[in-house]
């Protein structure tokens, strides 16, 4: 069965002027307290377009969750700028950060993170219920069919495989329209089929639903299919890559790793 496609709507983060979804300027952030805190991010600078799939890639503590936490709104930088379409993280009280979160962010995680008593739909539709705004007609059928999930709406998270697990998550991610989608390690516990549909998942999330994107990943594979790569060692952006292939950034990220 087929659903009319909703009339397409712009992201929350398109704001006239701004054609950037996520920008940091400059961000600094130190993990832990005392005379030797440890400089996770060293002056960041970064620019992601909306309606990117973008990975962000480093070897181990080069920093790289900890750019999703900040470009995130979930923890607060030291110092630099974070900005979300055109609005300023740092300028935010901690009340409204929550509803930045909670309306114009997405999270998909490792973990899943469904609510075990819920059905799919209901997982779906829970940040919808939280922000007190009603399910639309056309919207929900649409997200449902492209994740290709259409005949698993009243299943319990239990009956489901992990790769079907993940696509829950991201349609529950996809359901509020997100300015940005922020996945972290979102094929990490997945086998190797399974995590190529849910990329590829991802990859049309940003081409036909126009949602921004961004990935944190250790593995190669999975950076090939976005649409370009950064590269963090040591707290610091270090490389970028256009395009990026397996084979090129497999040599990059073993160089960082020498380096580490």
């Amino acid at each position: 069965m087929t659903h009319p496609t909703p009339r397409t709507q712009p992201s929350q983060s398109a704001v006239p002027g701004v054609e950037h979804a996520v920008q940091l300027r400059d961000v600094t952030k130190r993990d832990g307290r005392g005379p030797r805190p440890v400089l996770a991010l060293d002056h960041v600078s970064a620019d992601i377009p909306g309606g990117s799939f973008t990975a962000v890639m480093g070897p181990s503590d080069s920093g790289k969750s900890t750019f999703l936490h900040c470009a995130a709104g979930l923890d607060r930088v030291n110092s630099g700028e974070v900005r979300l379409g055109s609005t300023y993280l740092s300028r935010l009280g901690e009340a409204s950060l929550t509803r930045l979160r909670r309306q114009r962010i997405g999270f998909v995680f490792q973990a899943f993170n469904l609510v075990p008593s819920l059905d799919v739909e209901q997982n779906i539709t829970l940040p919808l219920r939280l922000g007190g705004r009603k399910t639309s007609r056309a919207w929900l059928p649409y997200v449902v069919e492209r994740v290709g999930l259409g005949d698993h709406l009243k299943h319990m998270p239990s009956e489901l495989s992990g790769g079907q697990q993940q696509r829950v998550a991201i349609a529950r991610a996809i359901i509020m329209r997100p300015g940005v989608i922020f996945a972290d390690e979102p094929t990490g516990a997945l086998d190797p089929e399974t995590a190529r549909s849910i990329l590829t998942l991802l990859r049309h999330t940003a081409t036909e639903l126009h949602q921004t994107v961004v990935m944190v990943t250790h593995d190669p594979h999975a950076a090939s299919y976005t649409e370009s790569a950064l590269f963090l060692a040591r707290g610091r952006l270090v490389s970028s890559l256009a395009s990026p292939t397996a084979d090129r950034v497999g040599s990059l990220m073993a160089g960082l790793r020498r380096d580490a």
